[in-house]
């Protein structure tokens, strides 16, 4: 029998979802249509032997007169065709050169400095021998892939910053410049790698609106950046939120389905830090193995030992083990510090999207409370829309669980993006543009990449510390 409470979760579930969740559909109905994804080619493996002329262990003149040794039937050889790789210094004509001065002239409208990439001095290479027109025709095309791929800034200004941008491995420059010089599109060319998520667009046609040396043009300029920094198709199905905004958006095709506000990681230690990870499920009625740091450097675990009748209230159970270390877990229940639901994320950061038995918190409009992990409004809801959209089950079989109060671990059929991002001007979750309290300090070591000299053959990975989150979810 279907309680309110079940029907309640039901409802809430079928919000966020364009087609009831009363129809039994299986979950990939219920959503958009998948827009196309391009993929590109991937340049193979260089082998260590010629795909035509003549085998590397045989001097030439020893294949002319070589004989088979039998006269037995031949083996036909297997011929592997390798794609070449394309050079990094490609052949470049006045024409085309003349179209990427015309590029870098207006690269102003994409968030970048045309002075970077030196119009000039490519204006004078077009004057002189072919090889000089080649060499510095590549150079500044292989800067503006880089830049408009990847982002300008440099791994040393973004802060707490972990995630690992395929794009350069996806769109090799070498390629993406042997494209454009066959089909002469070089604007084109640098326009299929640039961010394509909807608030890319919103921040370049505002840029176009405003002075871009102005403190709004810098701060739009450096938030365009930011777009940069992640990989250009975020996936059909992704949870992002924006740390600063306190939301999270469940999104489908680059569409808001639904928003959660969120409690994010107070500044300093604690700030929660900006990833790309993979969700691979959703345990529901979680248990919390709390970090030894509450357990001894608070005294919970003497105190859930000397005192069984608390500890029981509480949900907590210790053990004890033969060197003395003591280890606690709070049990399933209404009282669980995590409670309800947590995503299934594995990270080295141990930072995951939660739900909290403080629901009242989510009313505050500052929301920098946590501990670093990110706790989720009306997360059962949450939790029963991803069940059902990645993994298949029914509104009723997700309810069932959810409500039996027991542990369950419900694994995705197929793991689902989730972006933890940091922009202190985006759309918010009403299309507004908006601009967004810079919570950790994060925007001043950005800005100043804008006025410093481009910095060239960048990092792609930070050295920063990881900063393994503690997560006390009960503050």
């Amino acid at each position: 029998m279907m309680t309110k409470y079940t029907l309640s979760l039901l409802t809430g579930a079928a919000l966020c979802l364009p087609v009831a969740l009363n129809a039994q559909a299986a979950p990939e109905n219920l959503l958009p249509e998948e827009r196309p994804q391009i993929v590109q080619p991937v340049a193979e493996p260089e082998y260590n032997a010629p795909t035509t002329g003549t085998p590397l262990d045989l001097p030439a003149e020893a294949t002319a007169t070589a004989q088979p040794e039998t006269t037995a039937t031949a083996v036909p050889e297997t011929i592997v065709t390798v794609q070449p790789v394309a050079p990094d210094t490609q052949s470049w004509s006045t024409d085309q050169t003349m179209a990427l001065v015309a590029v870098i002239d207006g690269i102003a409208a994409e968030g970048l400095d045309p002075a970077d990439y030196d119009a000039a001095g490519l204006r004078i290479a077009a004057n002189g021998d072919a090889a000089t027109l080649s060499r510095e025709a590549s150079k500044r095309f292989a800067w503006l892939v880089e830049d408009v791929r990847d982002g300008r800034t440099p791994m040393s200004a973004r802060k707490q910053w972990f995630v690992m941008d395929p794009d350069a491995d996806r769109y090799r420059t070498a390629e993406v410049m042997e494209r454009a010089l066959a089909d002469g599109d070089i604007a084109g060319a640098l326009a299929s790698i640039a961010p394509e998520h909807p608030d890319y667009a919103r921040l370049r046609k505002e840029l176009a609106s405003v002075d871009a040396q102005s403190k709004q043009g810098k701060l739009i300029r450096a938030n365009m950046d930011r777009w940069r920094w992640l990989p250009r198709d975020l996936g059909s199905q992704y949870l992002i939120t924006n740390v600063p905004e306190y939301q999270l958006r469940l999104t489908v095709n680059d569409n808001i389905v639904r928003t959660y506000r969120t409690i994010v990681g107070k500044p300093g230690r604690t700030a929660t830090p900006q990833l790309a990870e993979s969700v691979e499920g959703v345990i529901l009625n979680p248990t919390w193995t709390v970090p030894q740091s509450i357990v001894k450097g608070e005294g919970l675990g003497a105190r859930v030992l000397g005192n069984p009748g608390w500890a029981r209230s509480k949900g907590y159970t210790a053990t004890k083990g033969a060197n003395g270390w003591v280890s606690v877990v709070q049990g399933s229940g209404p009282g669980n510090a995590l409670g309800k639901m947590k995503l299934d994320m594995p990270n080295r950061h141990a930072i995951f999207f939660h739900d909290t038995p403080s629901r009242g918190l989510f009313q505050n409009s500052a929301r920098a409370l946590s501990h670093g992990c990110i706790r989720t409004e009306r997360a059962s809801e949450l939790a029963l829309t991803l069940a059902i959209l990645q993994a298949g089950l029914t509104a009723e079989e997700g309810v069932e669980k959810l409500t039996s109060g027991k542990y369950t671990r419900v694994a995705f059929e197929k793991t689902m993006p989730a972006y933890i991002t940091y922009f202190t001007m985006a759309q918010d979750i009403n299309g507004k543009l908006s601009k967004f309290p810079d919570i950790y300090d994060r925007d001043a070591p950005v800005l100043a990449s804008l006025d410093a000299p481009r910095v060239a053959n960048r990092s792609r990975i930070t050295d920063e510390q990881i900063i393994v989150i503690e997560n006390d979810p009960r503050a």
